[in-house]
């Protein structure tokens, strides 16, 4: 039996001592055994320090360019989408995710882990020749280096590096080769990055930056609803915009996750909590400064103008006036979106993008680089543009082309000519702008070359002085210059300029007074035939339903006490001559009754003006 268990023994020892051996031979090109003699010792940890620097500032960059080192090619924005392909975060360009292009497509740039460890493989290969050993080379060291190659692994709490070259070093008797490195440095890229693509994806699949941009249009621009008065309200465009971006800017930054520095605070807070743990702090970041893109409508210039109902002729019966309204917002703006854990941070930007009031459709695609048939990219067709003035004298224009959503920029024209390539299209818009001019478009399909022949219309900045009776007026009045091609009004006396253009207008003048009219509320009765429930309505049988209305009191502070309407052709020469319009419209009794705003307003539509040009 002792026999027996002596020979267990040794069995036991062979297969531990075979096995070993087999391993050793299997997995030594996975160990890094390097033997190193003692006086060449310091020059390769110089080398080691020198390849975890370059790694620690590859990384650097791929957390602070949204997943590159080298930017895609940039791509100029435009009028219409104002981002680039790029967003200049305190002077670092960091391509977006997803953003609109120049000429109006969506596009999407999101690197892949593959793509950024490849990246940072090629930055590392780039540097790691220029790692210095001036100091060693002055105590008499002999250092040579081969060709590097680098694979890099981004995992989630370490970035390992694997790179082949050789580095030769000498010194007296005493040399060495070392041809394979392996670097592991602490980093959270992978778990930031892995972090971003949920953020990006919960985004692209929910919307939810667009809902809280719709929630602050509600409630910082006028969208919809009705205001109970007699008197137009008017809002300045860009003064809702300013507040629009101020609001923007400020809610944007007050958002959270419930992410690991989630406070009580987050919790009572609720509104501005993304309902969603990615596992570290999320940040997101807007500036008023960055490239906005902004349009409302209906729009007279600068200016938003609702008309009040209830005034009018024939109306007086509702015994109340009321001012309905609804405006159309396009709205994009950048958000920049940070992932960050111990002080390391990741970011990328996105756009933002309210179409009619209402968030974009979301992207049918995964968070992978996707790719845009470019119409601009296939200009092949020869197009001459020629461009002149009313009096057909050469004008300097940029011309671009409008084809399904799409805006190309062809070029300028010299001497009012360019012989330009344009993309093919049916039905296509060729877009003439001059400073000083109207835009022209002119409708042109490109599927064969041709010639374009654009007349610009040159528009003139002119004074408006308005006279009530025969005297001066500075007091509060609406001018309108209506047109079949452009309408301008402006709010007298905060405004005292328009552009205008040679053509026939109908120059309207409304001139407000300062009232006190009381009307109490009132109640009334309105009963309407509904159809019958169960057997009665499929005989069709109706019965009378009465409802009670309630109209609150008001008190108008403003009416009508001047105006009038006078159809004008005016002439190019009365602009180019004139620095001024001076438009004289008769005085109305100031209105003490519902009855007299009625009469007023029947005056007004009779009324002529007097318009003469200075």
């Amino acid at each position: 039996m002792r026999n027996k268990g002596q020979v267990t023994v040794f069995i036991v020892v062979a297969v531990v001592l075979v096995a070993l051996v087999a391993g050793y031979f299997l997995l030594k090109d996975s160990f890094n055994f390097i033997s190193i003699p003692a006086n060449v010792e310091p020059v390769y940890q110089n080398f080691l320090s020198c390849l975890e620097e370059n790694t620690l500032l590859g990384i650097d960059v791929l957390e602070s360019q949204g997943g590159y080192i080298e930017v895609p090619t940039f791509e100029a924005g435009s009028e219409y989408a104002p981002f680039s392909n790029q967003l200049d975060f305190l002077g670092n360009p960091v391509p977006y995710w997803y953003y609109i292009s120049a000429n109006g497509l969506e596009k999407e740039q999101v690197p892949t882990k593959t793509e950024m460890e490849e990246a940072l493989a090629s930055f590392i290969d780039g540097r790691i020749r220029d790692c210095g050993f001036d100091d060693f080379y002055a105590e008499g060291y002999e250092i040579n280096q081969g060709e590097p190659i680098s694979e890099v692994s981004i995992r989630g709490g370490e970035v390992v590096v694997n790179l082949k070259m050789d580095l030769s070093i000498t010194k007296e008797e005493d040399s060495s080769t070392i041809s394979s490195h392996k670097l592991a440095v602490n980093s959270n890229l992978g778990t930031l990055y892995d972090s971003a693509i949920k953020v990006y994806e919960k985004e692209n699949e929910e919307l939810f930056l667009e809902r809280y941009t719709v929630d602050n249009l509600r409630l910082y621009a006028p969208v919809d609803g009705v205001e109970i008065t007699c008197s137009p309200q008017i809002w300045n465009s860009q003064e809702v915009f300013d507040e629009l971006q101020n609001a923007i800017e400020s809610n944007t930054l007050a958002l959270r996750t419930k992410g690991n520095d989630y406070t009580l605070k987050d919790e009572i807070n609720k509104y501005f909590v993304i309902d969603e743990d990615f596992g570290v702090s999320v940040n997101f970041i807007n500036s008023k400064n960055w490239p906005y893109y902004y349009e409302v409508n209906p729009s007279e210039g600068d200016l938003l103008v609702s008309l009040p109902v209830g005034n009018q002729p024939g109306l007086g019966i509702m015994g109340f006036c009321y001012v309905p309204y609804h405006y159309v917002y396009d709205v994009k703006y950048p958000v920049l979106v940070q992932t960050s854990l111990n002080e390391e941070i990741f970011q990328f930007p996105m756009a933002v993008v309210l179409d009619n009031n209402n968030p974009r459709k979301p992207l049918d695609v995964e968070a992978v680089g996707s790719q845009f048939t470019n119409l601009c990219e296939y200009s092949d067709t020869p197009v001459s543009v020629k461009t002149y003035d009313i009096g057909f004298n050469s004008v300097n224009t940029n011309i671009s082309f409008e084809c399904f959503g799409t805006k190309c920029d062809i070029g300028e024209t010299i001497n009012g000519e360019l012989d330009g390539m344009f993309p093919q299209c049916v039905n296509g818009f060729i877009v003439a702008k001059a400073d000083g001019f109207k835009e022209s478009k002119y409708l042109f399909s490109t599927i064969s070359s041709g010639n374009v022949d654009i007349i610009l219309d040159k528009v003139y900045e002119t004074e408006v002085n308005l006279k009530l009776g025969g005297v001066d007026y500075n007091g509060e009045s609406i001018v309108t210059f209506k047109s079949d091609s452009d309408s301008k009004t402006i709010v007298y006396p905060e405004q005292k300029s328009v552009e205008l253009m040679e053509g026939q207008y109908e120059v309207q003048v409304q001139i407000y007074g300062d009232s006190n009219i009381k009307f109490p509320s009132s109640k009334s009765q309105q009963c309407v035939d509904v159809p019958q429930q169960g057997f009665g309505r499929i005989l069709g049988l109706t019965k009378e339903r009465c409802y009670d209305i309630e109209v609150p009191g008001q008190t108008i502070t403003q009416v009508l006490i001047g105006g009038g309407k006078q159809n004008y052709y005016i002439l190019e020469s009365e602009l180019k001559s004139s620095s001024s319009i001076t438009i004289n419209a008769d005085k109305v009794t100031k209105p003490t009754s519902i009855e007299e705003m009625q009469m007023n307003y029947i005056l007004y539509d009779q009324r002529g003006l007097e318009i003469n040009f200075r």
